[in-house]
């Protein structure tokens, strides 16, 4: 696969036919504070409507499930889904669907969103899509985390600090979003680890000069 494209679901489909769990999510001390550093980041206790991109098997979408009225949980791996399926089955506020972004996105709006692990695996031109795509479906005053890996990976199409800076260069409080009136991000948690960062942003109409 040409390295700018996006991944798309065969490539996932060949990773949990190797393994289960592949990236140890449900193992890994690695992830687990990286988990409580994501929950702790959250500005409120509980989100009405909520939207995880990328749940993969569920690890951290059990995490996120108490805080939520309503959390919707898309993945492009059926295999991902299925053990999903299993592990979140005695949470009805949890709704699981196959579903690839940005070409799909559901319908209505959110008070929280969660892009983790996720977005170096489109394309800069997907990215793009996705990110309008996200801001656009945010609620005045909602959050939106972001949490990603920062090495490079070879076959991954970006890297984690690329997919942050370009909502901070796109969606963040700039004069162009109060010339256009559309939605703006300003950034309430800026943390860095040595091989991750989380970012987490509050939405809200931009002002117009």
């Amino acid at each position: 696969m040409h390295p700018r494209e996006s991944l798309n679901a065969s490539y996932f489909d060949d990773v949990y036919a190797a393994a289960d769990d592949p990236w140890r999510f449900e193992t890994s001390a690695y992830e687990q504070a990286k988990y409580a550093a994501t929950l702790a980041a959250l500005p409120k206790r509980q989100f009405e409507r909520a939207f995880e991109i990328g749940c993969s098997i569920g690890v951290l979408t059990a995490l996120l499930a108490p805080r939520c009225t309503e959390l919707w949980a898309i993945d492009v791996s059926d295999s991902a889904l299925h053990t999903a399926r299993q592990r979140l089955a005695a949470l009805p506020q949890v709704h699981l669907q196959n579903m690839t972004v940005p070409s799909e996105y559901p319908d209505g709006s959110f008070d929280l969103v969660v892009l983790s692990e996720v977005g170096y695996y489109w394309s800069a031109a997907d990215l793009h899509r996705a990110s309008q795509r996200i801001v656009a479906s945010l609620r005045d005053g909602a959050t939106l985390v972001m949490v990603h890996w920062t090495p490079v990976v070879d076959d991954y199409p970006l890297t984690g600090d690329a997919v942050h800076q370009h909502f901070l260069n796109l969606h963040t409080d700039q004069p162009a979003s109060h010339r256009t009136g559309q939605r703006t991000l300003r950034r309430l948690v800026a943390q860095r680890e040595s091989t991750y960062r989380l970012d987490v942003f509050e939405c809200a109409h931009a002002r117009f000069e």
